[in-house]
């Protein structure tokens, strides 16, 4: 008998299908962001990372090319089990025979070369307005700006965006989200903190007043608590991006890291599958603020997981991951996150849910508490061993990505 098979007994012993899980998880699209691959630089702009966003190391390896950030996101989606999207900013446009378009004059042809590549591989590919690192980005705000001339080249932008999003699915056959999240802020206690979010409010109204296909296109909105010198003040809250999300009938997305260190998305999810159709996370890390380090299988993202499979809420909510370390292997950030991510969705798949929520329904929580502590000790990992022999993903990924730093990235 394999490991395998004397897991599955034990499971079953408990309630628990293992097929019934591994079925599921390999139906479970991840959508991956691309710019942990090359520090959040991309293609369009000199400019150094702004907006409260850093990355900090200096790994050798860094993609610096198209071609090198295509082929590093080959190397990890080899090592990723399951259904994963491409995750793109719009500032990975991809410019050729000296032609360049400003962030307001983006077109779809300035991103065929991605939809080649996710078409050559069946997947889809998600989308991000860029709204940082960039000269228009005038003391530190862009959609909320008191100058007119800064607030409409950013609403242009947000509008070619959604073109180019429609584009995408148009042409992968697989809906796109597009997320808008802006840095607007301030360092210091403002004066006058309505005033910016009324801006943003009107300049939100006029992105989405384009039309376009919402069996398409889903459009998100992003919060954040603070970011690097935007300490007091930033203009998208989470009450002001809840609030907007709802009144515009638009989707809303927590990214775990925007939040007030002891505040915890896992906690926020039923109650924004309690009014919404839809909803999106993007998984990530924070240490102590939003650090965005490699999501790891802790208890928080075990507990986003448990929330959404708890709830049957897997085609209710995008999955997106969102970090940036530039001081290990990228290539090896990538696999280690995404997988805890499938990891935390493959245990929570293995907890005896409908028996768990009775017990609570029943008031007994000295057997609820039980159960939950007996599942941490289960053979979760001889699962998941199945699970990436089954997708044909070698289980220890590491001499694999150290042999390709060896022969590909250190000669970069």
């Amino acid at each position: 008998m394999t490991r395998y098979e004397e897991a599955k007994k034990m499971y079953e012993a408990m309630g628990v299908d293992t097929e019934k899980a591994l079925n599921t998880l390999k139906d479970v699209t991840i959508s991956v962001h691309c710019w942990q691959g090359d520090d959040v630089v991309g293609f369009d702009s000199k400019e150094s990372l702004s907006g409260g966003i850093q990355t900090t190391g200096n790994y050798p390896g860094k993609a610096s090319t198209p071609e090198e950030l295509m082929a590093d996101i080959d190397m990890a989606f080899s090592l990723i089990p399951g259904k994963k999207k491409l995750n793109l900013h719009a500032c990975y446009a991809i410019f050729e025979n000296g032609e360049f378009a400003d962030r307001d004059a983006l077109e779809p042809k300035h991103f065929q070369k991605w939809i080649d590549f996710a078409k050559e591989r069946g997947i889809g590919i998600d989308f991000n307005p860029t709204f940082f690192s960039h000269p228009m980005v005038k003391d530190g705000l862009t959609l909320s700006s008191p100058c007119e001339d800064v607030r409409k080249f950013w609403v242009k932008h947000g509008i070619q965006c959604l073109k180019i999003s429609e584009h995408f699915a148009n042409e992968t056959g697989i809906p796109c989200v597009m997320n808008i999240w802006i840095p607007d802020g301030y360092k210091d206690i403002p004066a006058d903190r309505l005033a910016p979010r009324m801006r943003f409010k009107k300049s939100l109204d006029e992105i989405l007043s384009t039309p376009y296909d919402k069996s398409k296109v889903y459009v998100t909105l992003e919060s954040k608590v603070f970011g690097i010198g935007l300490e007091s003040y930033t203009v998208g809250s989470a009450e002001f991006t809840l609030s907007y999300s709802t009144k515009a009938g638009i989707t809303p997305l927590m990214d775990n890291g925007h939040y007030h260190p002891t505040e915890l998305v896992s906690d926020k999810i039923s109650s924004l599958l309690a009014f919404n159709e839809k909803i999106a996370l993007h998984i990530t890390r924070g240490v102590r603020w939003d650090s965005d380090h490699v999501v790891l299988l802790d208890d928080e993202t075990k507990e986003i997981a448990k929330e959404i499979v708890f709830h049957d809420a897997l085609d209710r909510v995008f999955i997106a991951t969102d970090y940036f370390d530039a001081s290990i292997n990228r290539i090896s950030a990538w696999v280690t996150g995404v997988r805890n991510v499938q990891k935390a969705l493959l245990n929570a798949l293995l907890l005896p849910a409908q028996q768990m929520k009775q017990l609570q329904e029943n008031s007994d929580f000295t057997q609820l508490m039980y159960l939950q502590e007996e599942a941490k000790t289960m053979p979760f990992g001889d699962i998941w061993a199945e699970f990436l022999t089954r997708e044909g993903v070698e289980v220890a990924y590491y001499n694999k990505i150290k042999n390709y730093e060896e022969k590909v990235l250190v000669k970069r």
